[in-house]
């Protein structure tokens, strides 16, 4: 019996043995970054839109689907998709290219600007460094059925808001929504969201 159970032990050590794994280092990676890094990252997407530099977001957009602008919290279909060659030309090629984004509340009336002038007026109209950034925890300020998680169900969210002024009874409030997915290891932005007070 003790050779027996010695026999099958050799022969277990030598499937096992070459059943080996190869080294960690020869594979590769798709390990998502660690949740801080997306915060970070939309941080600095920010900051450089705050700052019109807007050429500097552009390896963050998405290779494949692309960069979407929602003027407010319910995503559209009909919303304008930007590739990133496209995000390019109409930025630093194009800038005078204007584009219909959609309709204000309120008047109704269509909402069009440059790509660069809805950057600047529109998605960076607030300032959101005063506040920290939540990540896929999303807050209503205002009265719109936010529907980005329905849209972007596998995505990351970082919500970035500035308050209201006194001047305006706080009505003049500004949330903006990054959306990042995952592609190929490497998280990338795919949308902008914005929101603002509706009536």
């Amino acid at each position: 019996m003790t050779k027996y159970l010695y026999g099958m032990m050799l022969a277990m050590s030598a499937v096992l043995a070459g059943c080996q794994a190869a080294p960690i280092d020869n594979q590769p990676t798709t390990e998502i970054p660690a949740t801080q890094n997306i915060t970070q990252q939309a941080t600095q997407i920010m900051t450089e839109l705050e700052r019109s530099d807007f050429l500097a977001i552009k390896n963050d957009i998405h290779p494949t689907l692309g960069l979407r602008f929602s003027m407010y919290g319910h995503v559209q279909p009909a919303d304008k998709i930007f590739s990133r060659a496209q995000f390019v030309q109409y930025v630093r090629d194009e800038p005078s290219i204007r584009f219909t984004w959609g309709a204000l509340d309120g008047s109704g009336n269509p909402y069009i600007v440059s790509l660069p002038a809805y950057l600047r007026d529109w998605v960076a109209a607030g300032d959101f460094s005063a506040s920290a950034p939540s990540l896929n925890r999303i807050t209503s300020h205002g009265n719109t059925l936010i529907n980005i998680q329905d849209t972007y169900s596998d995505a990351d969210i970082v919500q970035f808001y500035t308050a209201g002024s006194e001047h305006y009874g706080g009505l003049d409030w500004h949330d903006v929504f990054l959306v990042f997915k995952t592609y190929q290891g490497q998280r990338y932005l795919v949308a902008i969201v914005n929101d603002r007070w509706t009536t």
